[in-house]
């Protein structure tokens, strides 16, 4: 007998999808209103927000809204329509395309719609069924849905392990020299939830030893790393070894949409061959020219940068010198590592919201292990010290409220499922 194909998805809602009833429109799917900046709304009240990617503070910049809305005023939303290959293509994309090429030192760029989507693209394109791709165990979702799309080999390394990525080049060498096939190496600039940069440095220097080629996704990196803001790449002074550099305009640029920047052979390759642009709609004008904008101010304005860092230092510094567990971040993110259930991340969430008028994210199981509560900060140039210091007071109080048991009777006396996290 046949299932029906939605029985699965009535039964089981997945891993996140069961707390669904407890933490939707507050937990997850929350609404923040206001203008985009360090202080919002959400449910009426003004909160602290260390939530939202727009490190160098453009999203809500006058110079940024007043380009964006002179090109909504001059071209709609709709210019231009069609494909790129068909009539979707403007002066201003390939102006755009070569002024990111330049800023990341490449010789030639792509625009893409969406991150995500052309990271998932540029996998399926660069890749045929006789290659072999090894990536890091810690890739973001869009690497590892990409990874999905390949039909020949594919092995994960451990995270940031030099060692293990050579053992499964050395597995990848045999395996190719099998198929006839090449080797993609895929990582990250900066990993996103712990904020770690990738060992960008060593992972080129294994290239002396075998015959791989890199793809790196560097959304986090773009425009936080580096003397110019070209990325981890760049902080690493190993731009040149990286073969396919990939960002998103989705965190220091404000925007959306990305790109891709290579040497022109591999562009011109990746133009005609990348399904997810060929058969897409063009970039909207408005993003276009909203993006040579941002650009610009990336180029033109290192105090944004500067102000950037200065929070992040400021930030990280306080946390460990009040004894907080931040990793080994070197870069802007800033992860709090703390110990507790699924239920006591709930309960002390809301009370730095309710109580404290602090907004950020939590990751918890399934993105991190059991017992791990990461409290996940995004500090941005429009911060302050005194935002700053709130945020420290407050992270002291939850603390001890987690320790000493506080959390775990609240959320036993609300009825929060305590037992949810074993299903």
């Amino acid at each position: 007998m046949v299932k029906d194909l939605f029985e699965r998805i009535q039964k089981n809602k997945g891993p996140l999808g069961k707390w669904a009833s407890q933490a939707e429109g507050y937990f997850v799917f929350p609404k923040l209103e206001g203008p985009l900046a360090n202080r919002m709304i959400f449910r009426g009240k003004e909160v602290l927000n260390w939530s939202i990617n727009d490190y160098l503070g453009l999203a809500n910049h006058p110079e940024v809204r007043k380009v964006d809305a002179d090109a909504a005023a001059e071209y709609g939303a709709a210019y231009p329509m069609g494909a790129r290959m068909m009539s979707g293509h403007t002066s201003y994309h390939e102006q755009l395309e070569q002024e990111l090429a330049a800023f990341v030192q490449k010789e030639s760029a792509y625009l893409l719609n969406f991150g995500y989507q052309g990271m998932v693209s540029t996998i399926d394109a660069l890749v045929s069924k006789n290659d072999v791709i090894v990536y890091d165990v810690d890739s973001h979702a869009c690497i590892i849905d990409g990874v999905r799309l390949h039909m020949g080999k594919r092995f994960t390394y451990k995270h940031n392990d030099i060692e293990s990525l050579e053992k499964n080049l050395e597995r990848a060498t045999n395996m190719a020299e099998t198929t006839g096939g090449g080797i993609l190496v895929i990582t990250e600039g900066v990993f996103g939830m712990r904020g770690q940069q990738g060992k960008l440095k060593e992972i080129v220097a294994l290239k002396e030893k075998y015959n791989f080629r890199l793809l790196v996704d560097d959304a986090h990196g773009f425009g936080t790393l580096g003397k110019t803001g070209a990325g981890a790449g760049e902080e690493q002074e190993c731009q040149d070894g990286i073969d396919v550099y990939f960002s998103t305009f989705a965190k220091s640029m404000a925007g959306i949409g990305a790109f891709i920047a290579a040497d022109k052979d591999t562009i011109d390759f990746l133009k005609y061959n990348l399904r997810s642009q060929m058969f897409a709609k063009a970039l909207p004008m408005i993003f276009v020219k909203g993006a040579l904008k941002r650009l610009d101010m990336l180029r033109t304005m290192p105090e944004l940068k500067a102000k950037l860092w200065e929070n992040v230092d400021a930030l990280q510094n306080g946390l460990k010198a009040k004894g907080f567990n931040i990793g080994d971040t070197n870069t802007c993110v800033t992860p709090v590592y703390l110990e507790g259930s699924v239920p006591e991340a709930m309960v002390m969430v809301n009370d730095l919201r309710e109580n404290y008028g602090i907004f950020l994210s939590i990751v918890i199981y399934p993105v991190i292990p059991k017992g791990i509560i990461l409290l996940r900060m995004i500090p941005t140039a429009t911060h302050t010290i005194d935002d700053i210091n709130q945020t420290l007071v407050a992270y002291e109080d939850i603390r001890e409220r987690l320790e000493n048991g506080t959390y775990k009777r609240i959320a036993a006396e609300t009825k929060v499922d305590l037992d949810a996290e074993q299903a």
